[in-house]
């Protein structure tokens, strides 16, 4: 990994298509979580490889590449999200498509589950769910990063699992079979 990282400093196209190649699946798990559709997913994973190769310099070689390579790619999540704060403030359900019928066959289903209803939360609740219960952060960390306050990310993550109770219910009223993901995973206590 390390020679590869190097290449990407030198900017070797190579070693750039390498880490490219090593790390999408990865990163694109990431950018599902804060994106409304793939397209928009991609988009912010393209930018975030951007600056990833723009700032490779700057990686300290001590601690773990995964990591640093996820906060890019988080944080460029959350600059999009700013960048459209303006334009979307509400909560949009009418894209929400109707879960499918038939029971849990893959593994991860539960998963796929999970990230079709977080995409369907407003952009203001995704970003402070998926930061606060996937990712690890604070509320502190929250407010500092979304410049707002931290009453405000705990309101924007209560209001996400309500959301995504009602809709893990709807899905269980609709389908007559329960949701492959457990009502205690969007509410566990902070």
């Amino acid at each position: 990994m390390q020679e590869i990282i190097n290449g990407c400093i030198r900017k070797d196209r190579s070693s750039q298509y390498l880490l490219y190649k090593e790390f999408y699946a990865y990163g694109m798990g990431i950018c599902r979580r804060y994106a409304l559709n793939e397209s928009d997913a991609g988009d912010v994973l393209n930018d975030g490889f951007l600056k990833v190769f723009t700032h490779i310099d700057k990686y300290e070689t001590s601690k773990p590449f995964k990591t640093w390579f996820a906060k890019i790619i988080t944080n460029t999540a959350i600059d999009k999200y700013r960048l459209n704060l303006k334009f979307s403030n509400h909560d949009d359900i009418s894209g929400h498509e109707h879960l499918g019928q038939e029971a849990p066959i893959h593994a991860d289903l539960a998963y796929k589950e999970l990230l079709h209803l977080i995409q369907g939360l407003s952009p203001a609740y995704r970003v402070v769910f998926n930061l606060y219960a996937i990712d690890g952060y604070t509320h502190e960390e929250i407010a500092a990063l979304l410049n707002i306050s931290v009453g405000t990310s705990k309101s924007n993550l209560f209001k996400a699992r309500q959301r995504l109770q009602e809709r893990l219910m709807a899905h269980e009223r609709t389908s007559g079979q329960p949701a492959s993901v457990p009502l205690q995973q969007i509410n566990k206590q902070e």
